[in-house]
């Protein structure tokens, strides 16, 4: 997070510096005097201090013709010029941008957060549901396998049934056909000794 804010500022700063071209400050840990014209020749008309913020008008040489807050205009060495502010400038400035840029990552963090607390209680849900769907998968195989078993438990008393129902048909057809056996044989013979007896009459 540090190097996401360092890497911010400077270019923050960087952006400052190109869109305001004419702004220059006087540079760090400096006081220098300034005079009324573009050389060492000319006489010192006054100080600037460090940090203190000018407009740039003109350059000519080794000096810069600047204006400062009071609008008096007055040349020193462009040497003692830097394209952004001081420290003094500078440090209320970053502190307000990391400010800003700390509560927009709270802001960003809380968001995500919100986010993954969402997700987990999706996925609490979902896992619930499927959790109560594989219970009910496997209270319905129990079924399954409870009707199958009844189903060849049937199947095996059924078999059963009918092979006692062929033995019962195998033994009245067995029955019946002794009983016809029985009378073809009976019948004749009756038959013939009746014969007999009414040719004695």
């Amino acid at each position: 997070m540090t190097c996401l804010l360092a890497g911010l500022l400077i270019t923050v700063a960087a952006g400052e510096a190109q869109g305001a071209t004419n702004e220059r400050w006087v540079s760090d840990n400096l006081s220098t005097y300034v005079r009324s014209g573009p050389t060492d020749g000319y006489r010192i008309v006054g100080t600037v201090k460090s940090g203190q913020k000018l407009e740039l008008i003109n350059t000519q040489g080794d000096y810069s013709q600047v204006k400062g807050e009071s609008g008096d205009t007055v040349w020193l060495p462009s040497s003692n010029l830097q394209d952004v502010p001081g420290p003094v400038e500078r440090v209320p400035q970053l502190t307000q941008q990391v400010t800003e840029l700390s509560t927009q990552l709270k802001t960003i963090d809380d968001s995500w957060k919100q986010r993954v607390q969402g997700m987990q209680e999706t996925l609490d849900t979902r896992k619930s549901l499927i959790d109560e769907l594989q219970t009910r998968t496997k209270a319905l195989n129990d079924q399954l396998s409870e009707a199958q078993s009844d189903l060849r438990t049937a199947q095996a008393k059924l078999g059963d049934e009918n092979k006692q129902v062929m033995m019962s048909y195998m033994v009245y057809g067995g029955s019946i056909a002794g009983a016809g056996l029985l009378a073809g044989l009976i019948l004749p013979a009756l038959s013939r000794g009746r014969k007999r007896k009414d040719r004695w009459f």
